[in-house]
């Protein structure tokens, strides 16, 4: 038997489905995979100007791939968990949520850590979560847009383009560059976006083989983290193209907390909340979170009404 594992070509997302190739393979002797290559509609936006925010473009990574998963071309897929929509196509299912990496973002810099940089620096930022968040801590920084995949963005770091990035730490530690990272940020100031860091196995719902097969390489807590951030992104409008962050954690068997922050996208009003409660009720959280910042102002925010003072 063998298993064509669907993922698109850049290196991380290659990096990403060795990864399951390898455990599944490792977890079923005999068993053989295949990454198949499928080119998205995000990537054929590579080099163009990047005039649009990582959120506007959420799902375009995955579209091509969910497509051939339907038409019985793939297997299984695999994505980053952060680019999926909040509401999977008909049909498809998450089978598996692997062990979660790092979800914090990361500085890259010639120059240090972030407060080290001097007055002006030029900073290549794609998110628009990352921008306000950015501007909240230094507004004396020059965030200037950016597109590509990691080793592009790097190149263009080193080439004297920008003085520094901010990228997913979970994405520089897959390709083994951690070395590269000058500072994590701290979520306790620097929400990630939801579910980074995490990775999703997507199946056609009518597979039962293969969902008892992903068994092994599920991981219930991570499960539970990308299920109370799925559900907080959905209750606050489904697939948010402003800056919000969010972040689960499950600090034991039973128990879990879920922050989240939603700004504006000048980073001059924020409104951030957490909550706690059972592990077992991870996409209650969400729901309660998203209450929860509604009641403070997040509408406001998220419908651009809130009025300067």
């Amino acid at each position: 038997m063998t298993l064509r594992i669907g993922t698109r070509g850049s290196a991380l997302a290659l990096a990403q489905g060795a990864q399951v190739k390898d455990l599944l393979e490792h977890s079923r002797p005999g068993l053989a995979c295949e990454l198949v290559v499928i080119k998205t509609s995000g990537d054929n936006l590579a080099g163009k100007p990047a005039d649009q925010p990582e959120e506007a473009l959420k799902g375009l990574f995955v579209k091509e791939i969910e497509e051939a998963l339907l038409n019985g071309k793939i297997d299984l897929a695999v994505h980053s968990a952060k680019d999926m929509e909040t509401d999977l196509p008909d049909g498809l299912t998450i089978g598996a949520v692997l062990k979660r990496e790092d979800p914090r973002d990361a500085v890259i810099a010639h120059g240090g850590a972030l407060k080290d940089l001097p007055a002006g620096a030029r900073i290549g930022v794609s998110s628009i979560r990352r921008q306000a968040q950015l501007k909240r801590l230094r507004r004396d920084l020059e965030l200037l847009p950016i597109r590509g995949n990691v080793d592009t963005r790097l190149k263009k770091l080193d080439a004297g383009e920008y003085d520094a990035l901010v990228l997913a730490a979970a994405g520089l530690k897959r390709l083994g560059l951690a070395d590269r990272i000058s500072e994590f940020l701290d979520p306790a100031i620097f929400l990630p976006a939801p579910c980074q860091g995490a990775l999703a196995i997507e199946i056609r719902s009518d597979r039962a083989d293969l969902a008892e097969l992903l068994r092994a390489l599920e991981d219930t807590a991570s499960r539970q983290e990308v299920e109370a951030e799925r559900s907080f992104l959905k209750a606050l409008g489904g697939n948010c193209r402003v800056p919000l962050g969010a972040l689960a954690r499950v600090t034991d068997e039973n128990n879990m907390t879920l922050e989240g922050v939603v700004l504006s996208p000048d980073g001059l009003k924020a409104v951030r909340k957490s909550v706690a409660g059972s592990t077992k009720s991870a996409q209650r959280l969400g729901v309660d979170l998203a209450s929860h910042l509604r009641a403070v102002g997040a509408d406001r925010l998220l419908y651009g009404t809130w009025k300067k003072s």
